[in-house]
């Protein structure tokens, strides 16, 4: 009898702690309001590096972690083709040169042309003229004046015919050596095209390709950044992306460096929602940067976007439905400001001296 009185009072216990509520008073505090990232670390200006021809990877002439200036030799791709052209091209441009020069049978043979011509205009000239002289001279007869004066005409547009094609050609094998030099400097751009340089001053992160792999123009050979200054990739849900500005400050905590507190400055948002995890990529730059960083290191971060001082707050957990509260004398709707995780701000609807209960 008295094991069942004793099971009975720890019963009522139990049930009169169950019936108890949690109450608290609203207390001032400085609330900070900010939106949570994920934050992912990269160098400054890192780019991929695409080559613009497609062929066969030589060598890689850096390793990773080396240091490039501006232009320096990346990799080294190999494909026949475009030095055969190169080669053909040049031919085709010698041979330009030598006709335009005079030197091959093109120019020479109408030079000759030319010359053979002269002497005929100069013989035909010289007797049209005499038959008119003796013409004039009532000499000779008419049919002798008129064949040396159809001679001589037919001399002078020869010569006047060749003068013509001398100049044209010419023009054209002018024309011929500057299209063959075009074709030439094009195809050595080419060939210089195999030579994958970089374009920044920084650090080589990643060789993607070993030599003797082919090499197309859609897949990246190596990815170079910034050798030391570094920026915070930060992704921020659709939710909370209206509420980011340049320039608001970023408390950033990374995995690497356990509990040490890192803090930054938003510095660009980018307007383009990434579909497949609805967020938007945010970049950040450090106030004072670590001393050892690497790519891809992770943490988290808060984006500060509000802070006030001695405001009213309520812990989160007595709110019910948003906008409302259980007191003493009932339900009371109140109006709300500033919130982080665990506070929210009370404008209005509530005083400091009144008990918040908890709704069970």
């Amino acid at each position: 009898m008295m094991k069942l009185y004793r099971v009975l009072f720890i019963f009522l216990i139990l049930q009169s702690c169950g019936h108890k509520t949690d109450k608290v008073l609203p207390e001032e505090r400085t609330l900070t309001e900010a939106v949570y990232s994920s934050a992912i670390i990269q160098p400054d200006s890192l780019y991929q590096v695409y080559a613009i021809v497609s062929g066969i990877l030589d060598a890689n002439l850096v390793e990773e972690g080396d240091l490039v200036s501006k232009n320096d030799a990346l990799l080294q791709i190999i494909n026949s083709t475009p030095k055969i052209n190169s080669e053909n091209a040049k031919l085709a441009l010698n041979l330009a040169q030598e006709n335009y020069a005079g030197n091959a049978a093109i120019l020479s043979s109408i030079e000759d042309e030319i010359t053979a011509a002269t002497l005929t205009y100069k013989n035909d000239s010289i007797n049209y003229y005499r038959q008119k002289n003796l013409w004039n001279q009532h000499i000779g007869s008419k049919v002798q004046y008129d064949t040396k004066k159809l001679n001589y005409e037919l001399a002078s547009n020869q010569l006047k015919l060749l003068h013509n094609k001398y100049n044209r050609t010419k023009n054209e094998l002018h024309t011929a050596v500057k299209q063959a030099q075009n074709n030439y400097q094009s195809s050595s751009i080419m060939n210089l095209d195999f030579t994958v340089e970089s374009k920044i001053n920084g650090k080589v992160y990643a060789l993607y390709k070993e030599p003797g792999e082919i090499v197309t123009t859609m897949e990246p050979l190596a990815s170079i950044g910034s050798a030391h200054s570094f920026i915070i990739e930060l992704l921020v849900d659709e939710v909370d992306i209206v509420k980011i500005i340049v320039d608001q400050d970023v408390i950033l905590n990374l995995d690497a460096y356990d509990d040490v507190i890192f803090k930054g400055k938003i510095s660009k948002i980018y307007p383009k929602k990434d579909e497949r995890n609805q967020t938007f990529k945010v970049e950040a730059n450090f106030i004072e940067q670590p001393k050892i960083l690497y790519p891809g290191l992770s943490g988290e971060a808060n984006i500060i976007i509000a802070e006030k001082e001695k405001v009213l707050t309520l812990p989160k957990a007595y709110i019910i439905e948003g906008n409302k509260v259980k007191t003493e004398d009932g339900i009371v709707t109140i109006e709300t400001g500033l919130e982080n995780m665990n506070y929210i701000e009370i404008l209005s609807g509530l005083s400091k001296d009144t008990y918040v209960y908890k709704q069970n």
